[in-house]
């Protein structure tokens, strides 16, 4: 779907913002539903968490680089739900995706769950919970394309809902929107995105640490490397894949193993910082 304005309505049946939210595009068939883990009995009470759907179960551990995600489908979203809620620890929020009129069929779900797992993993910005990955189910050539069309409106509406699983990393479309930081033993590309800093695959972050860096800094690395993000080659580490860090510094920090701000440690091909860039 190409980017254009949209007009989504989100409905909160509680009056809270932080609780359950219904969220649609005003001229679209899709429709999501999200909730806290807390609420399972109040949105219980909510019709359209029994409609056949496919769902998603988020968390994040503090031992983890990346949040997680369970993606499934069901006739009745909510009766997997409930098994998850008795058989999963990870999770705090779910989201069910599906149409205001029930109109999918198990086929349409199952297609779905195989569509969200395939660009979920490709795209990599959450650690799959799924064992396995989803068989496609045969479908005839139009329907295909409808859902296809379906899911690019639950895309939009996860990442509004604050849950971008499907949202490509990389969006700078010249080298003046790239920015690069050096250093001993490393050398790595980026660009400043809507989520934070995000670093390319490919680049390389110094193997060394200096004694009085950050605590935190240890650590993140130590869980970049466990997740297989880093993988020591020659001497260095190098990016296995696109990384998104929280902030400029953190990246740097990473990268060079050493307290460092980031704002000023990237710089474009001229020279210029970040800061003088995006913040002066």
């Amino acid at each position: 779907m190409n980017t254009k304005p949209q007009t989504i309505q989100i409905f909160l049946p509680d009056g809270s913002p932080t609780s359950i939210r219904e969220a649609e595009l005003t001229n679209r068939l899709v429709k999501a539903i999200l909730f806290p883990r807390n609420k399972m009995q109040e949105v219980s009470k909510r019709e359209i968490v029994n409609y056949t759907g496919v769902y998603f179960l988020f968390g994040k551990s503090e031992d983890d680089a990346k949040p997680t995600v369970y993606i499934g489908e069901g006739e009745d979203c909510f009766k997997r739900i409930q098994s998850h809620n008795r058989n999963k620890d990870f999770w705090t929020h779910c989201i069910i995706m599906t149409t205001k009129t029930d109109e999918y069929t198990k086929t349409d779900g199952k297609f779905l769950e195989y569509y969200a797992l395939e660009i979920a993993s490709k795209i990599g910005r959450y650690n799959l919970d799924n064992d396995t990955g989803s068989k496609k189910p045969s479908l005839s050539e139009s329907r295909e394309y409808d859902l296809l069309d379906n899911f690019d409106t639950a895309k939009i509406l996860l990442a509004t809902l604050g849950y971008p699983i499907f949202e490509e990393k990389r969006r700078a479309k010249s080298s003046k929107e790239l920015f690069y930081c050096n250093g001993k033993n490393a050398l790595a590309t980026g660009e400043l995105t809507d989520d934070g800093f995000l670093v390319y695959k490919e680049s390389t972050s110094s193997l060394e640490e200096t004694k009085s860096m950050t605590k935190w800094i240890g650590i993140l690395r130590s869980r970049l490397v466990e997740e297989g993000i880093l993988k020591e080659k020659n001497g260095i580490y190098v990016f296995q894949q696109d990384y998104i860090f929280n902030s400029p510094s953190a990246a740097a920090a990473t990268i060079l193993g050493r307290n460092t701000n980031g704002w000023t440690k990237w710089k474009d091909k001229n020279g210029k910082t970040l800061d003088e860039l995006k913040r002066k």
